[in-house]
C-alpha cells in the first residue's frame, strides 16, 4: 500500500481555492447522546468534543464504538441528544445530507461494491460528493496501487486494496469530519503501518479532522492526540494519547489489554472507582426470532450470506418500536422467554456471551461459496457477528469478507507461495497462511468450515493451531473414516457430511444447520475460566501400561493439591498433554513416560513427532522428566514389524502390540537426544534416572531387562546435559515403579511447581 501524500504540489493554490469554507465551530460535538436496540440501551449519555485533528476512541468490542459512528452517519436512529459536524447539527437527518454537511464514513469491513470497478467507485462518489481539494487524480495520486486495479472490480482487491478504495471513497466527499471505524481491522502489520502515516498526514495537513474508531491500541496512540475509553456505551475517560501508549498498566486496567489467545472476557473488565463511577447494570434476556431460511445471493457467485452484521452486544430490534425508558424509571424486570410457537425458530443464545467473540466461516467460496454462505446465514440469524475468510486458490473474485489475497500474505514467503497455479503445493501453502491468520484475530470465538479432503485439509491445520477450547467444527466428507491426521491433539470437531458438500438439499440442509447451531452454543456457553469449581492447578502427566503404578502413586500423592490430567504416551497422548501447555491450561508436567520418543527414533507406530518436549521450553513450565517406557519400540503384529529389525529382542503385548527392546547404541542417541532438548529449557527442570528399569518389563528375571542398554541411555543424557540450579539431573537407585521414585518425582515437582503453581491458580481465579 504505497502513498504519495509528499508529492510536491503544482497546483496548491487551485486545491486551496476549492477547499469548502473553514468554520470555527468544533469538527464534531457529540452531546448526551443516547440509542436503544429494543430494550438494550446501546449508547448511554455519549458526550465527546473534536476540535481539529485525530480523536480516537478504544475499547473491548460489543462498548458501542461502531453504534457511534453509525449514528454520527444517521445510519442508526438516536432516542435524544445532539451531534454536531461544524457547528452543524445532524441528527434526525439523511445520511446523503450529513455526508453534504462534511461528514465522510470509512466503514468497518471497507463495504465495497463487488461488482463495480475501483474507478467506477471513485467517479461515483466524486459525483455526489462536496467540491473541494479532492477529486479522482488526486486519489490515484495518494495510493498509486488503485490506479494500478482501476479496471479490477471491488471483489478482486485484497483487504488493504479495499481499505484504500474505502478510504478515497470517502475523501472524495471532501469532508470536514472522517468517521473511520476499526480502518486496520484485518489488515497485515505492514499495511496497518501505511494506514498510520495517511492518518498522521491527514492530520497534519489539517483539512480534515478524523474520528477514529480502532481496537489496536498502537495505532489508536500512533496517530491520536487524545484518547477516549468507551465502556458500555459511554466514554468514561478521555486522556492523551502518549500517555495511554505509556502505561501498559492502565491499558490492562482499563480496556483488559492482553497478548492473543490469553484475552480476558470483556464483562470482567474492572473499571477505576475512583474516576469512573458506573450505575447498576441491569441484564435482559433478548428473545430473537428468524425471519427467513431463504439464502441470499450474491450478484458474483452463487454465495448465499448476508452481508449485514449482526450485533454484537445487543438484540436485533427495531430501535423505532420501543421508545426508551424515562431517566427516573424503575429497572424492568428481566424478559422472560416465552415458549415458542410450533412454527417460529427462537434461539437463545446468551447475548452478553457474544461480547468480543466472532463466529469465522472460512473454506473454499468459489466451490462451496452456497453452503459456507448457509452456515454464515445460519449464525448471523443465531445473533453472532460473522466473519467469512475464503480461502480458495483459483483468485476469482470473492464475496467473502477476508479474501485469499488477505489471508495468503500471512505466508511467511508472502502471497506468491500460495498462488502457484499447481493446486496441491497452492493448498498446501494456503493452509500454512490460514493458520498464522487465526492466530493474529483477536475477536475469533470459533471456526466452522465445510468441504471434502481438499477443504478439509485447508481449515483443519488452522483450527489445530487454536488453543484448546476455542470452539472448532469441520462438517467434512472425510469424517466418517480415519480422521487423526485433521484432528491431531487438538479438540476438533469433527461431523460427517452424509452427502457431498454440493448445494442445499433436504440432508444437507439438516446437517449444516445442526453444525451452526452447535458452533453457535459452543461460542455462546464456552467456559471463561471463571466457572470453573475446581480452584487446583491443572498438571499433566504422562503414562504407559507399563508405568502405571508409578503415576499412580504420583497421582494419589498430588491430587489434593492438583487436577491431575494423565495421558496415555501413545502418540496423540503426548501431543495433546503438550497441546494443552502451549494453550495455557497446564501449570506444570511430570512427563513421566517419554517412551514416545523411541517410537520416533526407531518408526514405531506411537511417535509424537519431533516436537516431543517442545511445549517446555516454549512455556517455560515446571517439568520434572523421566525415561520411562524407552526400553521398548511399539509395532502393530509380529508381521508388521519392518524386515530390518528381524532377529531384535520381541516381546509380544497382545496379538496387535509387538514391542521391540532397544539397545545400547539407540539408547545413546535417544539420551543425547532428549539431553539437547532440555538444554533448551529455560523454565525449572528436574530430570530422573531410575536405575532400577525404565519399565515393568525392564527388571531383574523381565524380558527387556538390559543393564548396559540402561547404562547407555543414563550416560548418554548425564554427557551432554547442561546442569545448573534450574536444571537437574538426580539418579536414583529405585526401579520406576517403586514407591521411592514416585516420592522423588513428588518431592522434585513440589520443590520447583509449588510457588508457580500457587500463583498461576491465584492469577485464573482472580
Amino acid at each position: 500500500m504505497a502513498e504519495r501524500w509528499d508529492r510536491p504540489e503544482t497546483d496548491a493554490a487551485k486545491r486551496e481555492a476549492t477547499k469548502p469554507a473553514k468554520s470555527d465551530a468544533p469538527a464534531l460535538v457529540v452531546r448526551d447522546l443516547h440509542v436503544y436496540y429494543g430494550p438494550s440501551h446501546a449508547l448511554q449519555g455519549v458526550e465527546l468534543t473534536l476540535q481539529t485533528g485525530v480523536f480516537a476512541i478504544v475499547g473491548r468490542n460489543g462498548m458501542g464504538k461502531s453504534t457511534l459512528c453509525r449514528t454520527i452517519m444517521g445510519l442508526t436512529p438516536a432516542a435524544r441528544g445532539s451531534v454536531m459536524v461544524m457547528g452543524q447539527e445532524l441528527l434526525g437527518r439523511a445520511s446523503n445530507d450529513i455526508v453534504a454537511a462534511g461528514a465522510g464514513y470509512v466503514p468497518q469491513g471497507r463495504r465495497v461494491w463487488p461488482s463495480l470497478t475501483v474507478d467506477e467507485h471513485l467517479r461515483l462518489a466524486a459525483r455526489s460528493g462536496r467540491k473541494g481539494s479532492w477529486n479522482v487524480e488526486r486519489i490515484y495520486e495518494a495510493f498509486p496501487r488503485l490506479s494500478e486495479r482501476k479496471r479490477n472490480g471491488g471483489g478482486q482487491l485484497s483487504g488493504g486494496e479495499q481499505q484504500m478504495l474505502a478510504i478515497g471513497r470517502a475523501l472524495l466527499a471532501n469532508p470536514s469530519l472522517l468517521v473511520m471505524d476499526e480502518p486496520t481491522e484485518g489488515l497485515a502489520p505492514v499495511i496497518v503501518q501505511q494506514v498510520e502515516r495517511m492518518l498522521r498526514r491527514l492530520a497534519d495537513e489539517g483539512e480534515i479532522s478524523v474520528l477514529l474508531i480502532e481496537q489496536n491500541i498502537g495505532v489508536a496512540t500512533q496517530v491520536a492526540s487524545r484518547v477516549g475509553i468507551m465502556v458500555n456505551g459511554r466514554i468514561v475517560r478521555e486522556m492523551a494519547a502518549a500517555e495511554l501508549a505509556a502505561d501498559r498498566e492502565l491499558q490492562q486496567r482499563l480496556l483488559g489489554m492482553a497478548t492473543h489467545g490469553e484475552e480476558p472476557e470483556p464483562e470482567a473488565a474492572p473499571v477505576e472507582t475512583e474516576t469512573m463511577a458506573e450505575p447498576a447494570t441491569t441484564m435482559f434476556r433478548v428473545r430473537r426470532q428468524e425471519s427467513s431460511d431463504e439464502p441470499e445471493t450474491s450478484p458474483l457467485v452463487d454465495v448465499a450470506f448476508s452481508v449485514d452484521r449482526a450485533p454484537t452486544r445487543w438484540s436485533a430490534g427495531n430501535p423505532l418500536m420501543e421508545a426508551p425508558a424515562p431517566a427516573n424509571a424503575e429497572p424492568e424486570a428481566p424478559m422472560t422467554m416465552a415458549e415458542p410457537e410450533p412454527s417460529a425458530a427462537l434461539s437463545q443464545v446468551p447475548v452478553a456471551r457474544l461480547t468480543g467473540r466472532s463466529a469465522y466461516v472460512a473454506g473454499t467460496f468459489d466451490t462451496k461459496g452456497r453452503e459456507l454462505g448457509f452456515i454464515a446465514n445460519k449464525l448471523q440469524k443465531l445473533g453472532l457477528r460473522v466473519v467469512t475468510v475464503d480461502l480458495s486458490t483459483t483468485q476469482r473474485p470473492s464475496p467473502a469478507d477476508v479474501g485469499p489475497a488477505e489471508v495468503a500474505r500471512f505466508h511467511p514467503k508472502g502471497a506468491n507461495a500460495v498462488f502457484t497455479g499447481d493446486r496441491g503445493s497452492a493448498v498446501g501453502s494456503m493452509a500454512e497462511a490460514f493458520a498464522r491468520f487465526v492466530l493474529s484475530r483477536r475477536d475469533l470465538g470459533g471456526l466452522i468450515s465445510a468441504g471434502g479432503s481438499g477443504g478439509t485439509a485447508l481449515a483443519t491445520p488452522a483450527m489445530q493451531a487454536l488453543p484448546i477450547g476455542v470452539p472448532k467444527l469441520m462438517v467434512s466428507t472425510v469424517a466418517s473414516g480415519d480422521v487423526k491426521r485433521y484432528v491431531g491433539p487438538s479438540d476438533i470437531c469433527m461431523m460427517y457430511s452424509v452427502t457431498d458438500v454440493q448445494g442445499i438439499n433436504r440432508i444437507s440442509e439438516q446437517v449444516l444447520s445442526n453444525a451452526a447451531h452447535a458452533l453457535a452454543g459452543m461460542i455462546a456457553h464456552r467456559s471463561d475460566g471463571r466457572e470453573v469449581t475446581a480452584t487446583k492447578p491443572a498438571i499433566g502427566l504422562t503414562m504407559f501400561g507399563l508405568t502405571t503404578p508409578c503415576v499412580q502413586l504420583v497421582t494419589k500423592a498430588l491430587e489434593h493439591r492438583f487436577d491431575c490430567l494423565v495421558f496415555h504416551a501413545t502418540g496423540t497422548g503426548g501431543q495433546s498433554m503438550e497441546k494443552l501447555a502451549d494453550s495455557g491450561l497446564l501449570s506444570g508436567l511430570i512427563d513421566v513416560t517419554t517412551t514416545e520418543i523411541a517410537d520416533c527414533f526407531m518408526g514405531g507406530v506411537f511417535s509424537a513427532g519431533e516436537d516431543r518436549l517442545g511445549a517446555p521450553i516454549r512455556t517455560r513450565l515446571p517439568y520434572v522428566g523421566s525415561v520411562g517406557a524407552l526400553d521398548m519400540v511399539n509395532f502393530g503384529p509380529m508381521d508388521t514389524v519392518p524386515e530390518k529389525y528381524k532377529g531384535r529382542k520381541f516381546h509380544i503385548h497382545n496379538p496387535n502390540v509387538t514391542l521391540m527392546r532397544t539397545t545400547p547404541d539407540e539408547n545413546a542417541q535417544m539420551g543425547r537426544w532428549i539431553a539437547e532438548k532440555l538444554n533448551r529449557c529455560d523454565g525449572p527442570v528436574r530430570f530422573l534416572l531410575p536405575e532400577g528399569g525404565v519399565s515393568g518389563l525392564d527388571a531383574p528375571g523381565q524380558s527387556f531387562w538390559d543393564p548396559a542398554a540402561d547404562k547407555a541411555l543414563y550416560d548418554a543424557i548425564e554427557t551432554h546435559l547442561v546442569k545448573s540450579d534450574r536444571r537437574r539431573l538426580i539418579r536414583l537407585p529405585f526401579h520406576i515403579n517403586e514407591p521411592g521414585f514416585a516420592s522423588a518425582l513428588v518431592a522434585n515437582f513440589l520443590e520447583i511447581a509449588g510457588p508457580m503453581t500457587a500463583q498461576r491458580n491465584w492469577a485464573a481465579s482472580a
